[in-house]
């Protein structure tokens, strides 16, 4: 479960942003969303199910997906698929001549059998200046290890013995993790902590949908045990598709494209018999008198709309985040959706009874119409806005103090909480006739 992401410039914290998924000490004015939205670890920490970040384009919003996506990549592969002599894929702040060249910093708080972890790095594009581990066995904070740069070598200054890593740092490139060395070396709490993002981790973009058609294919096949829930999805979300099936066919020479090279189709084929998948959609065909007659099959790809193809895509991924307890991260939510389908997903993953797991659903998005005190609370809703400066700050709406039961969206739109674009008078791009 993810409890808090920070990323930003290490050299003053206030250079860091924020994202908390810990629940405040507040109520919101139904006790249902309270019990609802909230979940409880232990006796002191509390969970948020769901998180809506909203912003003017070009405020940050999927820059923290990037960094979040960069920071999973780079602790799981550092150690197998980086030479020495590459560059590590951070992007500095380039509008201030101080964080230029600064490490970029990114922190990662989560639990792990029951118990809370702390786990970053700061690193420049030439090499790693630090990297950290902690958790909490019982009640207070523990150092793992601790590593750092001191401008000449890599030095490594704390390594428990419950770690068992000993002599694996000499073996860590200037360019890796230390974290993602010892997991290649079966160093048990590595291993545990990469597997945890690999598995329960995940991020997706509402504009590169089509790339998670095979979560669906997969839970289509008929002897997944996801398959009625993911079929359920579909139908309950008023796309007039009344049965859903998968059709898998043999690809064979002749069956390829003429046009494809001769060398291509021998590669293609190399491995032997190919399958392909295709979805298709049925729906109600009726006569004349409006009688229904039959179902008319349609092929997802050619006959349904843009809208139809995102949500079956992407019904795979959501059913796997409930089902198995994990962290979704949904950049451009909103896009190509109906703005009552994305809040009966929010709702899906706000509810005791279909995210009985504790799936975590955190997305960007422009859609205003969830901005309500009747689907979240306060701690829920989070803002980024560009400085003066160009740097993004990360913000709550918790931080101001308003009625429970206020008017969130149209606040924002009026400008209350920040966050919004500043539109200039368009009427001097092409000037107006006063004639």
């Amino acid at each position: 479960m993810l409890i808090e992401f920070r990323v930003g410039n290490y050299r003053s914290f206030k250079d860091t942003v924020t994202l908390s998924m810990v629940a405040s000490n507040i109520n919101s004015h139904s006790q249902e969303i309270d019990n609802h939205n909230v979940f409880a670890v232990d006796d002191e920490l509390k969970l948020l199910k769901s998180a809506a970040i909203y912003g003017a384009n070009a405020s940050g919003k999927s820059n923290l997906a990037k960094a979040i996506s960069f920071m999973k990549w780079f602790m799981i592969n550092s150690s197998k698929e980086t030479q020495s002599t590459e560059k590590i894929g951070v992007e500095p702040f380039e509008l201030n001549t101080d964080t230029k060249t600064a490490p970029s910093f990114f922190e990662i708080v989560f639990l792990l059998d029951g118990k809370k972890y702390r786990y970053g790095f700061e690193a420049t594009q030439e090499r790693v200046i630090s990297e950290w581990l902690f958790y909490v066995p019982t009640s207070k904070e523990t150092r793992i290890f601790a590593r750092f740069y001191d401008g000449n070598s890599d030095k490594m200054e704390y390594l428990s013995k419950r770690f068992k890593g000993e002599g694996i740092h000499a073996k860590t490139r200037h360019n890796a993790l230390f974290i993602s060395v010892a997991a290649q070396f079966n160093v048990k709490i590595a291993q545990q902590i990469l597997e945890l993002l690999t598995q329960k981790l995940h991020l997706i973009s509402g504009l590169e949908d089509k790339k998670y058609l095979a979560y669906t294919i997969k839970y289509l096949s008929a002897d997944h045990e996801n398959r009625e829930s993911v079929i359920n999805l579909i139908k309950k979300l008023d796309l007039g598709i009344r049965e859903i099936s998968l059709e898998e066919t043999e690809v064979n020479y002749d069956s390829l494209p003429k046009d494809i090279p001769e060398e291509l189709k021998r590669i293609i084929l190399k491995t032997g018999a190919v399958k392909s998948s295709a979805i298709n959609t049925f729906h109600q065909k009726f006569d004349h008198q409006g009688n229904y007659v039959e179902l008319e099959r349609f092929n997802l790809q050619h006959h349904e709309s843009e809208g139809t193809q995102k949500i079956v895509a992407l019904a795979g991924a959501l059913v796997d985040t409930l089902k198995n307890g994990q962290v979704l991260i949904f950049d451009e939510f909103d896009a190509r959706l109906h703005p009552l389908i994305s809040k009966a997903i929010v709702t899906v993953f706000n509810s005791q009874e279909t995210n009985y797991n504790h799936a975590q659903l955190i997305f960007m998005t422009h859609d205003t119409n969830l901005l309500s005190s009747q689907l979240f609370r306060r701690d829920q809703i989070w803002f980024t806005e560009k400085n003066k400066y160009g740097a993004t700050d990360l913000y709550s709406l918790v931080e101001y103090k308003i009625k429970n039961d206020h008017s969130y969206e149209r606040d924002y739109i009026n400008g209350k909480y920040g966050a919004i674009p500043f539109i200039g008078n368009l009427t001097e791009i092409i000037g107006v006739s006063h004639e």
